[in-house]
């Protein structure tokens, strides 16, 4: 009995951490050490949260942000324990809990995804192994490999541009294709590509046999272009662009 008493108390106290206007505190704790509890669990939360997603943090006035915040930390049922992972836990409250507020910016998921990503990739374990890998093979004749830190992404909307001054909005004709990658110098960067290179990157990585000429011949011919030598040609440059990036390791040997 005991326990179970004791078990009741855990969950009733850490019910009013989460959300104390709605769960009372056990009884026979002091308000003010409650108080303590309350403000470091919440502000621990937030910071992990204002830090990992700062464009969001910008765009909401502080009443919102911490609106949200709270529903996030009252609400969402986390399923890691470790505190680098609060952001994608954030990031699967959004997509899937949240409902959407008169306050939401357009895009609101595709930001997040975004500032998650690069954080993601910031705290990666992922290392680039160039067994087998001729980083000065030719990209046309051979099968260029990615680096495992190089993310090629689409958005309907400008994410890398979003601000608290720029909040586009209607969805543009045209997607935005992006390459978020961590460099040599283990920085997360980003390079916005065109269609076309964000179309031969998809190929290049789904079909391990297929060399970077048969590449762009394929696209070449789904652009039913006039002279396919333009797209080889333009292909090679943008193949060379992502090698000189390190998005490229080289090709297989």
């Amino acid at each position: 009995m005991a326990k179970t008493n004791f078990k009741d108390i855990q969950y009733a106290f850490t019910a009013h951490l989460r959300d104390p206007e709605n769960n009372p505190a056990p009884e026979g704790i002091e308000d003010r050490r409650m108080g303590i509890y309350r403000d470091l669990f919440y502000n621990n939360i937030e910071g992990f949260i204002a830090r990992g997603f700062p464009v969001i943090r910008r765009i909401y006035s502080d009443e919102n942000w911490h609106r949200m915040v709270r529903d996030f930390f009252s609400r969402h049922k986390s399923q890691s324990p470790y505190f680098l992972e609060i952001s994608q836990e954030f990031l699967a409250y959004l997509q899937n809990e949240r409902e959407p507020q008169p306050e939401d910016p357009a895009g609101l998921l595709e930001l997040a995804h975004y500032e998650w990503v690069e954080l993601a990739l910031s705290v990666s374990d992922e290392t680039n192994q160039l067994d087998g890998i001729d980083t000065n093979g030719d990209l046309l004749t051979g099968h260029p490999v990615f680096s495992p830190l190089a993310w090629s992404l689409a958005y309907s909307l400008p994410v890398h541009k979003m601000s608290a001054d720029y909040l586009p909005e209607p969805t543009p004709e045209q997607p935005t294709y992006l390459v978020v990658y961590r460099n040599r110098n283990d920085k997360v960067k980003f390079m916005e590509i065109n269609p076309v290179t964000a179309r031969l990157m998809y190929m290049l990585e789904n079909d391990d046999n297929m060399t970077g000429r048969q590449a762009l011949q394929q696209i070449a011919d789904e652009m039913k272009h006039p002279d396919p030598g333009v797209v080889m040609s333009g292909g090679l440059s943008a193949l060379q662009e992502l090698h000189s990036y390190g998005i490229i390791l080289g090709t297989r040997r």
